[in-house]
């Protein structure tokens, strides 16, 4: 189980823009991420590599956490990521995200939202 300390650093990584480096740090090896109801992918040195290649393809996002809910293994984050992309279009993801931690790491992660919006 996590203590709010850790998830405190855990939502400052990625506020800060490391989302791989955050993906690399608090994950378990073993890890999952699911996409909606997507397939789920499997650990951690994919999901970094996954996302280091989405963002590759932003100019910048900027994540803001609204809010997150601690109850014991179990975390609720809602997030919203503000993108620009290469081109100049925006777009944002309004998402909420379960996990499950084992430990002090996350090993399961589920997301929700609507797809993005592009302006």
């Amino acid at each position: 189980m996590p203590t709010r300390a850790r998830l405190d650093e855990f939502i400052a990584a990625v506020v800060s823009g490391d989302h791989a480096g955050a993906i690399e740090r608090y994950y378990t090896e073993d890890a999952t991420m699911q996409e909606n109801a997507a397939p789920a992918r499997v650990g951690r040195d994919l999901l970094v590599a996954q996302e280091r290649a989405t963002l590759e393809r932003v100019k910048s996002v900027i994540s803001t956490c609204v809010s997150a809910i601690l109850e014991d293994d179990r975390v609720a984050i809602h997030w919203i990521f503000d993108f620009i992309y290469h081109s100049g279009r925006t777009g944002r993801i309004d998402e909420v995200a379960l996990q499950e931690w084992r430990g002090d790491r996350i090993f399961r992660e589920r997301f929700f939202y609507d797809p993005p919006n592009k302006a």
